[in-house]
């Protein structure tokens, strides 16, 4: 991913709320689950860590990242950005610029 694309989809995600919070038991098979599934419908979101959560938002989103075989698009403070191609062809898809 180039430099452009990623400054592309942080305008995107600049006006988007967390969707998912990762608290104080961390990255479960269920939120990777749920993020999993969201980055299938919507291709980026926004995850927040919570001031509870026993790990670093740097953390959260590596572990994410492999798990669901999605890019890192930011991580600012607590606030975390990902991004996956999805296979849906009923979704409006991002097109990011050369």
């Amino acid at each position: 991913m180039t430099s452009k694309q990623r400054a592309y989809l942080r305008s995107l995600a600049m006006t988007m709320t967390p969707i998912v919070n990762i608290g104080k038991n961390g990255v479960t098979d269920s939120v990777t689950s749920e993020v999993d599934n969201l980055l299938e419908c919507k291709e980026l979101i926004k995850i927040s860590v919570l001031k509870n959560s026993d790990l670093g938002a740097k953390e959260v989103a590596e572990c994410l990242a492999t798990e669901v075989n999605a890019i890192v698009v930011q991580t600012v403070g607590s606030k975390i950005t990902l991004y996956r191609v999805s296979k849906k062809d009923d979704i409006k898809h991002i097109e990011l610029p050369q």
